[in-house]
């Protein structure tokens, strides 16, 4: 028996052990929480980088000035980062008030049935849990920026025309497999699946920009 005891941490130190699986599952609930932070910011990238890239491959069809490329991508980028920060603190704003909703409820309740001091400190642990619009906000919109500035950059020092198109589509064709890479691996997709997808979504939103642009601009409306 002693022997046995000795060779069993968790029979000698029961109390160690479970405080060890305790701090392991608050690291993966942590680990869980950034992740979801990591692929929305992810996803907020790409957005920026193919609404903003397709804007720039559709004016470019019709007018092949730099400045105009550019103008139109710098309009994108802040029409586009607006949108996205007003839309995820609507949204994030909705869901606080219906958690902290939920909390007032939780209270009553447990204020009704004589609750201790426990629920206090839950309550705390959960307010803290709670989501900030403002801070949503700010993530998307730098997200959203971030994914623009790519063609731009791409386009910006590059006056003949060609050469500008052949460089945006190539800088935007690797940051989507960047982006595809990096949504799969934080949501343990598939990497070679979840990058085609994203690539060949973002050709064919600049193919469809850049075709239906030309087509319209050819006939003079």
């Amino acid at each position: 028996m002693a022997s046995s005891n000795q060779t069993n941490p968790a029979a000698r130190f029961p109390l160690a052990v479970e405080t060890g699986r305790q701090l392991e599952e608050n690291q993966e609930f942590d680990y869980s929480k950034r992740s979801q932070w990591l692929r929305a910011a992810v996803l907020g990238a790409n957005d920026g980088l193919v609404s903003t890239a397709s804007l720039m491959m559709g004016v470019g069809a019709v007018k092949q000035d730099i400045k105009a490329m550019i103008l139109t991508g710098f309009a994108g980028l802040v029409a586009g980062a607006c949108s996205m920060a007003i839309g995820e603190f609507v949204s994030v704003y909705s869901q606080l008030d219906i958690e902290v909703s939920q909390m007032k409820r939780e209270k009553q309740k447990a204020a009704g049935g004589g609750g201790g001091g426990g629920d206090e400190e839950g309550g705390c642990e959960n307010e803290e849990g709670l989501p900030n619009p403002v801070q949503a906000a700010a993530a998307s919109a730098l997200a959203f920026t971030a994914g623009a500035m790519v063609p731009m950059l791409a386009a910006s020092f590059i006056r003949e025309y060609r050469v500008r198109v052949g460089v945006v589509v190539a800088a935007v064709t690797v940051a989507l497999m960047v982006f595809g890479w990096l949504g799969a691996a934080l949501g343990r997709a598939p990497v070679v699946k979840s990058s085609a997808r994203v690539l060949l979504g973002g050709w064919f939103a600049m193919a469809i920009t850049f075709g239906l642009t030309k087509l319209i601009g050819s006939r003079g409306l």
